[in-house]
């Protein structure tokens, strides 16, 4: 049985049980608490707190993404960093002997499985999953175990070890492969880590709270939560012995086998293989949800599976980039069910490409670095390698720690990975705190509010309500007098609470008793908070007007309508892999992160000014609707995909360029913008932009800063326009520039004789090793070119040391003509000697990347042996 049909009959078979499908989420989960989506109830877990109502059954085919068994993938047949979860869940409605029937029955009478060949577990006091088993199935004694609390409970451990909260036994089923499999001894069971018994589901009833080292009190709902890898099913199912042998892997590792020329499928090679097919996998997925490799969290997840599939294809002999080759293949095998794989393939192959092209290009040298780094760690008779080297390595050459950890273990070195990790969260702060246009200063852990305050700002900017809360610091209060600082809760209110990369609105909160400054808005839950000062009188919990400055607001929907048009344009003129990233929306300003894997030319960005400032003057409706999520995504509307969003969305919509989902401030029309104007593009990580625009007034006051500094240039160079002063500027300094090389290389050559004085005679040949400081490649190969004219039977090695340590290596036509070779003399000592580079038999040049205190005298015994 394929895959497809396998993932269908699961969905169908619970579908007909009156099961609610829910299309899989994406690998960006709405949890803070989880990196990526690693398990199918992740989406559920509103519906599994009581949060959210309406639906009492659910089914589903989750992907999935995980590293915490990276080490494993590959080296065993069912470990995986992405697979697919098939599930059905139960929100208050079937318990336990539902459950138990649902799966027996999907397998036995569905699949077609035969009952001997089906082993349960049950957690060893669950006496009532027991007997459902027993009695209720009719499965033999002999086929159930009772397992502890480490492998049939979830959490694991919870009774004991914790944490406190919904919790619940397990029940796992399990296929025999059979006597032949394994361990093969007679009382081989479940149990058993032989590898002959393979885990098919795992059915999770929820039904204690835990409040305390074994004390489970019952959950007054009670909720079914089950796992049925579709991978591990497909293996069993195929009658295959690795889920890489299935249909949609298989033909995966046979175009890596194939890509890469492996003859020898050795076991080191089917597990580097195996692994580089579930991590590229892994990594298409991810792109294809909007996670670009990078240093901060999820990005750098990704860029270290990317990474370690480069690393192992290296360790088979690979050198060049591949990975991204893979992707058609896997759109062909999986994309009737993920389309999206297929629709976004240009994009994810740069993606994954772009990563491995920049990792292979520090490979090498950061592969040298670590090995001198061990080398020095030897010496000093330590077997620890130093957290500030690891992070070195990371942070220059984007050397993973897992690579450095795994080539320092080979030579009997541990590594500093605590130290590490600390120094890694230190930057990654930075970078943060770097990146946030405001770290908001108060949590829900701050205040106690729960009212939900009712938003009116996209109607109107004043409204007559009520003060419902005071705070001062974070005591609530009865009321503020003059100069006192504070937060003011209020039933309805004007004010848009920053959110959305959109900065809050200000204003004021006044009555007749006294006013309230408004500086900042935001929000908590539901609930939007107002932060400011009383001007004068008191505030207390009264009537108010509030206002907010109007000024400000049209100001921030210029800046934030903007940037739907910088996307609109930008995903017209690179491509529509460009994505939102993030913002900061101010006033008639704004910043915009997007994907895009390089530097945008000053062509590109002149396209893009001119189609932003084209839709500013087509004067086009800003269209502002409320819709169900699924009818915006069906209409094709654009999500960012930090953000999350609730069942009913808010779609911003201009004429047929630009549809969003957002909750931001907008204008109502584009004319509104007034004009744009770009003052900046850079990077700020690996494959994502940065644009720094103005709008309206200060887009003006831009291009007018830019009419004066024309002007002044114009007037300190007295020229009539700056095109003829910047031609006339470059042309001196092409002079000058030249001049200055002339003269280094007069200089240069008149300390000819000097350097012939260090000419050593070798055998029958001339040679010469010398160190200039300050040299480019062109005057140490001019120079040589000279004494060569002078020198007939001569071997010269001359090196600098400026930015970089530089040589280059140079014989006569003579010493050619007798068998000599530049470059095969690098290629042979470029270990022992420390270089990089290349050339060809009379001429070589490179870098040398360390060179020991003897460099010279082995320089001249290598030579010695190469002409003897």
């Amino acid at each position: 049985m394929n895959t497809n049909i396998l993932r269908k009959k699961y969905l169908d078979f619970f579908k007909s049980r009156n099961h609610v499908y829910f299309a899989t989420d994406t690998l960006v989960p709405d949890d803070a608490s989880l990196l990526f989506t690693s398990a199918g109830m992740n989406q559920f877990k509103p519906y599994f707190l009581g949060e959210k109502k309406g639906i009492k059954r659910a089914t589903s085919c989750q992907k999935c993404l995980r590293t915490g068994d990276i080490e494993r993938v590959g080296k065993t047949a069912y470990h995986h960093t992405f697979f697919e979860m098939l599930g059905n869940f139960s929100f208050g409605d079937y318990f336990k002997k539902e459950a138990i029937e649902l799966a027996w029955e999907f397998l036995t009478k569905e699949l077609g499985m035969k009952e001997g060949d089906l082993w349960v577990s049950v957690y060893k006091d669950d006496q009532e999953a027991y007997d459902i088993w027993k009695n209720a199935v009719k499965v033999p004694e002999a086929r159930i175990i009772r397992l502890g609390e480490n492998s049939n409970f979830w959490p694991a451990n919870a009774p004991s070890l914790g944490p406190d909260g919904p919790c619940g036994p397990c029940s796992e089923i399990f296929f025999d492969q059979g006597s032949g499999v394994g361990c093969k001894k007679d009382n081989c069971n479940p149990d058993c880590s032989c590898g002959r018994f393979v885990e098919v589901w795992n059915l999770v009833f929820t039904q204690f709270n835990r409040v305390g080292e074994n004390r489970l009190e019952p959950l007054p709902q009670k909720n079914i939560d089950t796992g049925m890898g579709l991978e591990r099913m497909a293996c069993v199912l195929q009658s295959k012995q690795s889920n890489f042998d299935i249909d949609i892997l298989k033909p995966l590792v046979d175009e890596v086998y194939a890509i890469l020329k492996v003859k020898n499928k050795d076991q080191q090679s089917r597990e580097l293989v195996n692994a580089i097919v579930d991590h590229l996998r892994a990594a298409a997925f991810a792109v294809a949800d909007g996670v670009y490799p990078s240093n901060e969290e999820r990005g750098y997840v990704i860029r270290k599976i990317i990474r370690k599939a480069v690393y192992s294809a290296n360790l088979l002999g690979y050198k060049k980039s591949f990975g991204y080759k893979l992707v058609p293949l896997l759109g062909e095998l999986m994309g009737e069910f993920y389309p999206e794989i297929k629709e976004k393939a240009q994009v994810i192959e740069k993606i994954i490409k772009a990563e491995e092209d920049k990792f292979l290009s520090t490979l090498l040298a950061g592969q040298q670095q670590l090995k001198a780094e061990l080398e020095k760690t030897k010496q000093a008779k330590k077997n620890i390698l130093d957290a500030g080297i690891l992070f070195r390595l990371y942070d220059t050459f984007g050397f993973p720690l897992e690579l450095s950890k795994d080539i320092a273990q080979k030579q009997g070195i541990s590594v500093d990975q605590q130290g590490f990790e600390e120094l890694l969260r230190k930057q990654q702060e930075r970078s943060r705190k770097q990146s946030m246009f405001d770290e908001n200063i108060f949590s829900s852990k701050d205040f106690s509010v729960s009212e939900e305050s009712e938003f009116v700002g996209y109607e109107i900017d004043y409204v007559k309500t009520k003060v419902v809360r005071i705070f001062s610091g974070q005591e609530e209060v009865s009321g503020l007098s003059a100069g006192e600082e504070g937060i003011i809760v209020l039933k309805e209110t004007p004010f848009y609470p920053e959110s959305g990369g959109q900065l809050a609105d200000t204003g004021a909160i006044f009555n007749n008793n006294g006013e309230f400054s408004v500086e900042k808005a935001f929000r908590i839950g539901k609930t939007i908070l107002h932060k400011g000062r009383v001007l004068c009188g008191k505030i207390e919990k009264d009537i108010f007007e509030v206002s907010i400055n109007t000024s400000r607001r049209r100001a921030l929907a210029r800046a934030h309508t903007a940037t739907h048009l910088l996307q609109s344009a930008l995903r017209k003129v690179l491509g529509e892999h460009v994505a939102q990233q993030g913002s900061l929306v101010d006033e008639d300003r704004f910043r915009f992160d997007f994907t895009h894997l390089k530097a945008l030319t000053s062509d590109e960005i002149e396209k893009i000014e001119d189609m932003v400032n084209g839709y500013i003057l087509e004067a086009d409706k800003v269209n502002k609707e409320v819709l169900t999520l699924e009818e915006a995504k069906k209409r094709g509307a654009l999500a960012f995909f930090k953000d999350k969003y609730s069942n009913e969305v808010r779609v911003v919509s201009i004429a047929g360029y630009s549809m969003e989902l957002c909750g931001g401030t907008h204008l109502d029309n584009t004319s509104q913008a007034g004009s744009f104007f770009i003052e900046s593009e850079s990077s700020i990580a690996s494959g994502i932009r940065r644009i720094e625009a103005v709008v309206g007034y200060k887009a003006y006051l831009a291009s007018k800063e830019i009419r004066k500094a024309e002007d002044l240039i114009k007037e300190k160079l007295k020229a009539k326009d700056v095109f003829t002063a910047v031609d006339g500027l470059k042309l001196r300094a092409d002079s000058l520039a030249a001049e200055l090389e002339a003269q280094k290389k007069k200089n240069l050559f008149s300390e000819i004789g000097q350097i012939r004085e260090n000419i050593k005679k070798i055998s029958q040949f001339s040679f010469l090793v010398f160190e200039i400081p300050g040299q480019d490649y062109d005057a140490l190969l001019s120079l040589s070119d000279e004494i060569k004219r002078k020198e007939e039977r001569i071997f010269i090695f001359l090196t600098s040391k400026s930015d970089r340590d530089i040589f280059i290596c140079s014989a006569s036509d003579v010493l050619v003509k007798k068998g000599f070779s530049c470059k095969k003399f690098i290629n042979d000592y470029r270990k022992d000697l420390g270089l990089r580079g290349g050339g060809r038999e009379n001429s070589a040049q490179g870098v040398i990347e360390e060179r020991g205190d003897d460099f010279f005298q082995k320089l001249e015994e290598y030579f010695k042996e190469s002409v003897s």
